[in-house]
């Protein structure tokens, strides 16, 4: 006999569990009780937004279980999405993690025949289902099944299709058969709709001045077109960077994530300009402080023109090197010449123009001004070496050294003959020597001789004199104080007089005398000084064969001073 009846008696007797029932069958009719059975794809719902994340955006629809859309439809649809907001969704069944997967498709899908007939007249979207992958394009159920064909599918390729089986689109009827049943639709003009709709109302929002972010698509040599969100910018190359950038891909990627400020929107030919620099602080900005002028920076060539090398110091401050401030030499006729891109060079700043954010160069300024100490190095007398640089008629000029030519006077070439044209003797390219016979260090100039390196008989007599030497000579001309003397052929020397020199009158009756025979009598007696004694007591008058003292030699020069005997 069974003793587990109760008594009605027992005060827990009411909530005791019936034997027949398990506990599994109590949870079911819990559930069943306390929740509603949504139909899979039930439509005209309005959820309010509870949450939104990184990713997805919760809507509660009134059920247990919150609605789940992904936040990318509303990034793309270029929209913005907050708790409270209320939206009309359906359902389109439920996700692994049990929430219910929503569409925010606002069009409705036909009950009937009539329906499609009015959808495919006025020519509006309709809802439908992917249901699968057949011959030529897919399955859709818009209330009937339809066919929609591979090409008006908006897929890609066939795994695009793939994923398409099982979601809701927007589709247009663009042939209906209510007597064969045959109903075609167009997936792709609807989204084209879309996407010009998007694109429009973005071109709008987007205005000048704001910062965006987006996502690199594509790149080009002259720059790269950025999504953000819906519509295309152009980032030029030039406004990448502050630095010379020579292509976009030396420093962006497809896919890369930027930030860029908007210079320029065109909403008419649908063309939005972005920069990136423009976001950073640009660097002229310090550069009258940071560099001044004869100040020596190194920096790199970046490019070179027929007029000059352009010169970066930093990250978007460039200089330029006149073809002028590149050396001392006239050689250099071209740019490349001397530099070469991408070369480190050291340069000296000659200018900063902070208005028109140019910096001025020099070059040679660097290596040192080989005229300084060209006074020093070259002095008058001394003998240089160097090519026919350059050929004129006047002349030829001679490289001494790097950025220092001198000019020999075509007069000064040959002391043997004369010369119309310097070609007669030199040819460019010839090393030739030369004297310096006079220098101009603040003018850059220094004239040379070559024929006064070829010994003469002047030369012969300084050498083979000294001062205080007696020599025997003749006056050739008498005035003012000082006589000219003849020593010898082709020797002739200056000397001062005591206050009693004749009167011009008297020097002028003087000169007539014949004395042609006098240079042959002098050449055998000026070593030995003998012979014009007799005429030390006779006032100084041209003609007169006299000795003299020699009071100063200049070999240099070529100077022979003297004094009466």
């Amino acid at each position: 006999m069974r003793s587990d009846a109760q008594t009605p008696d027992d005060p827990q007797a009411s909530n005791l569990v019936p034997p027949e029932e398990s506990f599994g069958d109590i949870l079911t009719q819990y559930e069943q009780a306390h929740s509603q059975k949504p139909d899979k794809r039930e439509s005209g719902l309005e959820g309010t937004v509870v949450a939104v994340t990184a990713d997805s955006v919760f809507i509660d629809i009134g059920y247990k279980i919150e609605g789940i859309v992904p936040l990318a439809e509303f990034v793309n649809a270029g929209e913005t999405v907050k708790r409270g907001d209320k939206l009309p969704v359906s359902i389109k069944g439920r996700g692994p993690e049990g929430y219910y997967e929503l569409s925010r498709i606002k069009v409705e899908r036909p009950k009937d025949w009539s329906a499609l007939e009015k959808a495919f007249a006025d020519k509006v979207a309709i809802a439908g289902t992917v249901t699968a992958v057949v011959k030529g394009g897919l399955s859709v159920d818009v209330g009937v099944r339809a066919f929609m064909p591979a090409s008006r599918s908006g897929a890609k390729d066939a795994a695009e299709m793939e994923k398409l089986i099982g979601q809701e689109i927007r589709c247009r009827v663009i042939k209906l058969d209510v007597a064969d049943e045959d109903v075609v639709v167009d997936r792709r003009a609807v989204l084209e709709e879309e996407e010009r709709s998007t694109k429009e109302k973005r071109y709008s929002e987007v205005a000048e001045g704001e910062t965006v972010h987006g996502t690199v698509r594509s790149l080009t040599d002259f720059g790269a077109f950025v999504d953000i969100g819906g519509v295309d910018g152009l980032l030029h190359v030039a406004d990448i960077s502050w630095a010379r950038v020579n292509k976009p891909a030396d420093v962006l990627n497809v896919g890369d994530a930027v930030e860029a400020k908007v210079l320029k929107v065109d909403a008419a030919r649908k063309r939005i300009s972005l920069g990136m620099k423009q976001l950073q602080p640009h660097p002229w900005d310090l550069a009258s402080g940071k560099y001044q002028v004869g100040e020596r920076v190194t920096g790199s060539v970046t490019r070179v023109a027929d007029f000059g090398a352009f010169v970066e110091l930093e990250k978007g401050i460039e200089g330029l090197i006149h073809l002028s401030e590149m050396s001392w030499s006239k050689k250099a006729r071209r740019a490349a010449d001397v530099v070469k891109a991408g070369e480190q060079v050291e340069v000296v700043i000659l200018g900063v123009n902070q208005a028109d954010r140019r910096i001025s160069l020099g070059l040679k300024q660097a290596l040192g001004d080989p005229w300084a100490d060209a006074a020093q190095k070259y002095p008058v007398g001394s003998v240089v070496e160097g090519p026919v640089a350059k050929m004129e008629k006047f002349g030829v000029f001679v490289q001494i050294a790097e950025g220092v030519d001198g000019m020999i006077h075509v007069g000064d070439i040959s002391a043997e003959k004369r010369i119309n044209h310097p070609q007669e003797v030199l040819k460019s390219g010839q090393i030739v020597k030369a004297q310096v016979l006079e220098i101009d260090a603040e003018k850059r100039r220094i004239r040379l001789g070559m024929k006064q390196l070829v010994p003469t008989s002047l030369d012969e007599f300084i050498a083979e004199h000294k001062e205080g030497d007696v020599v025997t000579g003749r006056m050739t001309d008498v005035s003012s104080g000082r006589a000219k003397v003849e020593l010898g052929d082709g020797i002739h020397a200056t000397c001062r007089l005591n206050a009693d020199a004749p009167r011009p009158a008297e020097q002028r009756q003087d000169s007539k005398v014949d004395l042609s025979s006098l240079t042959s009598m002098l050449e055998a007696k000026w070593k030995g000084g003998e012979g014009g004694g007799e005429a030390k007591t006779e006032r100084p008058r041209a003609g007169q064969v006299r000795s003299f003292r020699i009071v100063k030699l200049d070999a240099v020069a070529k100077k022979i001073e003297l004094d009466l005997g």
